[in-house]
C-alpha cells in the first residue's frame, strides 16, 4: 500500500485541524494545541513515508475515537463520562473528528509494515502514554483557559 502512509498523516491532519477548529470557537486554543502536539508524529512520519507512521498514528487515533464516543453518547444522553455544551461547530468536528480517526485506523491496520514487532509496541506505547499525558496537562486552569 503505497499510499498508506500519506493516507495515515492526512487522516492525523484532518483530526489535528478539526480540533484546532474546536479550539478557536470555544476559546480554548492553547488546550486544544496541547492536546494534539503528539499528531505531529503520526503526520510527519507519514509525510516522509516511513513506516513508524502506522504505530505512532493508532494509539492517537484510538485515544481521539474513545473521546468522541464519549462526547456522542453524552450527548445522546446516553452517559456522562464527558460533559459541557458543544456548540453546532462542535458537534460537527466531532463528527470530522470521528470519521477521520475511523478512516486513520482502517488505513493503519491494513497496512502491512516491516518494522519490528519491538519497535512497534515501543512507539504505540510512548504514542499512547504521550497523548494520555499532554490530554492530562491540557486541564491544568492556566491552559485550559487560554
Amino acid at each position: 500500500m503505497t499510499n498508506a502512509p500519506k493516507s495515515t498523516a492526512y487522516c492525523s491532519l484532518t483530526v489535528l485541524v478539526a480540533l484546532y477548529v474546536v479550539g478557536a470557537v470555544s476559546h480554548g486554543s492553547l488546550r486544544h494545541e496541547v492536546q494534539t502536539m503528539p499528531l505531529w508524529f503520526p503526520i510527519v512520519l507519514g509525510f516522509r513515508q516511513s513506516e513508524l507512521a502506522k504505530w505512532a498514528a493508532l494509539p492517537c487515533l484510538i485515544f481521539w475515537l474513545v473521546v468522541m464516543v464519549f462526547i456522542w453518547l453524552f450527548l445522546l444522553g446516553w452517559a456522562q463520562i464527558i460533559h459541557g455544551t458543544f456548540s453546532l461547530i462542535e458537534i460537527a468536528m466531532s463528527l470530522t473528528v470521528g470519521l477521520a480517526c475511523v478512516a486513520g485506523i482502517v488505513w493503519s491496520l491494513r497496512w502491512r509494515t516491516s518494522v519490528s514487532p519491538g519497535a512497534a509496541t515501543g512507539v504505540a506505547i510512548l504514542l499512547f502514554a504521550l497523548q494520555f499525558l499532554v490530554f492530562r496537562i491540557s486541564f491544568i486552569p492556566y491552559i485550559a483557559t487560554r
